[in-house]
């Protein structure tokens, strides 16, 4: 999972700023999360399973959203009309390859995705790759506060601020880094007992 680059306001002197760019560095890693572990199924068709897949579209990574119109007739499938045809390939080898196991079929105009019922044993695979997803989120979270440390010790070197204000200023870090684990805790939990559930 990539970390949410740090914006130019980090570098500052302000150590206000670093704590709000750490925060705002957290809530981006979170949404990623977010959207990651939306597109996994749950035995029923959604569009947020594959709008996410990354395509090979004249060499650019693409995702299938800004490729395709994603329609779920049923509960049981999804139907994509690229908007290019000349794309069906492409779009039609991303989804054979994803890690959702999908087995696309196409009739040279759109692309049929059945969604069969999520077996036991597909189930308890797709929840390690969750747990794993939400393991590099958390990694991303740790390292963003290690940022924001590195940054206020600068400051606290620069005797731009005391050594008690850095201390309090870490305290603060801490406990947003914690809330932002504690969020994506959560986030997986809820997935799991979503997929999980029969």
């Amino acid at each position: 999972m990539e970390e949410p680059m740090a914006n130019d306001n980090e570098s500052s002197n302000n150590p206000d700023s670093i704590i709000a760019s750490s925060d705002d560095r957290m809530d981006k890693s979170t949404e990623a999360l977010i959207r990651d572990l939306n597109g996994y199924r749950t035995g029923r068709a959604t569009p947020s399973l594959v709008e996410n897949i990354m395509v090979d579209y004249y060499g650019s990574a693409t995702p299938i959203i800004q490729l395709a119109t994603i329609t779920t007739p049923d509960a049981q499938t999804i139907l994509l009309q690229p908007w290019d045809k000349g794309s069906l390939a492409d779009i039609e080898k991303s989804l054979s390859t994803s890690e959702l196991g999908f087995n696309p079929s196409n009739d040279g105009n759109m692309i049929t995705i059945p969604i069969p019922p999520l077996t036991q044993e597909r189930r308890i695979e797709m929840v390690k790759i969750l747990k794993k997803r939400t393991e590099e989120s958390k990694v991303s979270i740790r390292n963003i506060r290690r940022d924001g440390i590195d940054s206020l010790r600068k400051l606290e070197k620069n005797k731009e601020i005391s050594q008690d204000n850095n201390k309090r200023l870490q305290d603060q870090l801490q406990k947003l880094t914690d809330n932002h684990i504690g969020t994506v805790e959560t986030i997986f939990s809820n997935k799991e007992k979503e997929i999980m559930q029969i």
